[in-house]
């Protein structure tokens, strides 16, 4: 015997860029007016009264996965994308309406663009991927509410100094110096929980900045110890926030050994290396008072 215990469907990347364009055509200073562009994968996944597919062949209930991805572009058109939270939300709530839906998830990764400069000025309709940083964002819909999860991923950071790591247990089997001054450097994965009822996403740019300056200001004795004051200062930095989660793999840059060409290494020359590496993770919460 055996039963079909859960189970879930949907559309997986769904690629979609929008061009945000102008009615006019030039300001009145006489410049072209600035393009928007807005980049996004989307995934659309649904569960609920689907059993009758899975067991019995009947696909009365079944929303074909294609007309997820069409509806995915049709509201593109009719609605604007200031905030991709926002807009996820409202392919939510179209997919909650249909008859045998119970709870959607709507996750999405933006990839930013940058203007490109012209004559020493952004151009308005030019753009250039900067880096590999992306912005992700996950809307959960049910019964019961909507729930909010927005991060940034693969923001690579890096110091040169304010970084030691000291003071740890020791074994036979530990050969890690201790060090007082070393290099830091991580790619930042982040991804913090709205509560209830907030409608303004732009607070992502300030939670952004509140992780990157503490970071460059923080004097850390451990990947640890900066995790908490970042995710303390993006915190502090939105109120709107309840929680923030943040994964930081050490991108290790050890010191070279020069000694057997008779050179001295004055923590100058180091080797970069992605493996094995460190990963330190943490979730920081608001305390209720």
């Amino acid at each position: 015997m055996s039963n079909l215990s859960w189970n879930r469907y949907g559309k997986s990347r769904i690629r979609l860029v929008k061009v945000r364009r102008p009615s006019a055509r030039t300001s009145g200073a006489g410049h072209a007016v600035p393009h928007e562009l807005i980049d996004l994968t989307l995934d659309v996944q649904l569960e609920g009264a689907f059993d009758p597919v899975y067991l019995d062949g009947d696909n009365a209930p079944c929303i074909a996965t294609d007309t997820m991805k069409n509806t995915v572009y049709a509201m593109a058109r009719q609605h604007p994308i200031d905030h991709v939270e926002a807009f996820a939300s409202k392919l939510a709530d179209h997919f909650l309406a249909k008859p045998a839906v119970s709870r959607v998830r709507i996750g999405a990764v933006e990839q930013p663009w940058d203007r490109l400069m012209a004559d020493g000025r952004p151009h308005p309709h030019a753009f250039v991927q900067s880096g590999a940083e992306q912005w992700t964002t996950e809307v959960t819909r049910d019964g019961h509410g909507l729930a909010i999860v927005s991060g940034l991923a693969n923001l690579v950071v890096l110091k040169t100094t304010d970084s030691a790591f000291a003071g740890f247990p020791r074994d036979e089997y530990t050969t890690l110096p201790e060090t007082s001054d070393r290099i830091l450097a991580t790619s930042i994965r982040a991804t913090w929980t709205y509560r209830q009822g907030v409608t303004d996403f732009s607070v992502r740019t300030v939670i952004r900045r509140a992780i990157v300056e503490t970071f460059a200001a923080h004097v850390s004795r451990s990947v640890q110890h900066t995790l908490y004051a970042m995710g303390e200062a993006a915190l502090a930095a939105s109120a709107d926030v309840t929680s923030i989660t943040l994964s930081l793999p050490n991108r290790h840059h050890l010191p070279a050994d020069l000694t057997p060409f008779g050179l001295d290494n004055p923590n100058e020359i180091f080797v970069a290396t992605d493996q094995p590496f460190g990963l330190i993770e943490a979730t920081i919460t608001r305390t209720r008072v």
